[in-house]
This record gives structure tokens, sequence and C-alpha cells, in this order.
């Protein structure tokens, strides 16, 4: 049996096999995270900069989406080569779904900051419907993996892209049940203080 090592280096070497279309898709997804990773973080970073004080938990948004961004990253590459023919089947709607989920509960956990009442709820659902959704993933990667379709770096990957989404995720809502602390601060003190 192969080292993890080499398994990894494997995996990943497999981006050689990328078309246009695949660096394209790559491009645009883990960037995407990566820049959720720079917004939150940035955000956070300048308010310190500044001498506000954040929750822990705020800092679990920018953390958590960086263990994402990184398990995305290696994960992507199978997705795009030697698994992108079973995943073009159901596990491609799957995935739609659940980054539709995700990135709605985002954006609308934003959006709850001026207008609580009207948001949270739905970023709620989309949360845990993301959530949901990433289980009906995982039976298909599990399903592919106990008949020898799918390695083990695809499925260490998918336990780090579960591992960052909850820190993320769980960090955010805690952070907005607490009332969002710093953010106020944080727009004051860049001149972007809510009317």
């Amino acid at each position: 049996m192969s080292s993890f090592a080499s398994d990894v280096a494997v995996y990943v070497g497999r981006i050689r096999e990328f078309e246009k279309n695949d660096w394209a898709v790559y491009a645009g997804w883990v960037g995407l995270m990566l820049g959720l990773v720079l917004s939150t973080g940035g955000f956070l970073l300048l308010g310190h900069s500044r001498g506000i004080a954040y929750p822990g938990e705020a800092w679990m948004v920018p953390l958590g989406a960086l263990v994402f961004a990184i398990s995305i990253s290696i994960d992507t590459i199978g997705h795009r080569t030697i698994y992108k023919e079973e995943i073009s089947r159901g596990e491609g709607l799957v995935h739609g779904i659940t980054i539709f989920c995700g990135i709605g509960s985002c954006v609308l956990l934003c959006a709850a900051y001026q207008q609580r009442a009207l948001f949270w709820v739905p970023a709620m659902v989309l949360t845990v419907l993301s959530f949901v959704y990433s289980l009906v993933d995982e039976v298909f990667h599990w399903r592919r993996y106990v008949s020898q379709q799918a390695d083990r770096v695809e499925m260490w990957s998918h336990v780090g892209i579960f591992v960052g989404h909850l820190i993320m995720m769980l960090g955010w809502w805690a952070w907005f049940f607490a009332g969002y602390p710093g953010v106020a601060e944080t727009l004051a003190a860049l001149g972007r203080a809510p009317s």
C-alpha cells in the first residue's frame, strides 16, 4: 500500500490533466472561497488594527473558510479529472444545490446585519440545507469509496471541507446571535456606519 503523502502527490498531480474549462471552474470556485477568507479576515484585521475587539467566534469565520478553501482546492482536482464522469451524474446536481445554499446563507447572514428580522430565518434555512446536502453528497462519496471507485485523498479532503464549513458557519452564527460585536465600530472607523 502506498503512503498517504504519495497518494496526495498523485491526486494533486492530476491538475496537469486540466483543460481550459477545468481551469476556469477551478479558479472560480477556489477563488470564490479565497475571496471569502480575504474579505472576512481582512475586515477583522482592519478593525483589529484600529483597536477594535472581536469575540473569538468572529475569527472562526475566516479560519473555517481557509480550511474549507484548502480542502476544496485539493478535492476539486479529483472532481475535474478522475471523478469527472461520475460527478456529472447525480452528484453534480447535489454539488450545485449545496453551493447555492452555502453561498446564499453567507450573503443573507451579511444582509442580516442591517435587516435582522427579514434575513436571519432564510439564512438559517439555507445554512441547514447546505449541511443536509453536504451529507447527501457524502453518501455518493462513501458509496464510491467502499466499492473502490474513490480514494482516501478525496475522502480526507471531505473531512477538511466539513471541518472548515462547520467552524465557519457555527462561528458566524454565534457572532450573529451575539449581535455582531465589533462590526459597527469597524464600519464607523471606515466611515461606513449604516444610516
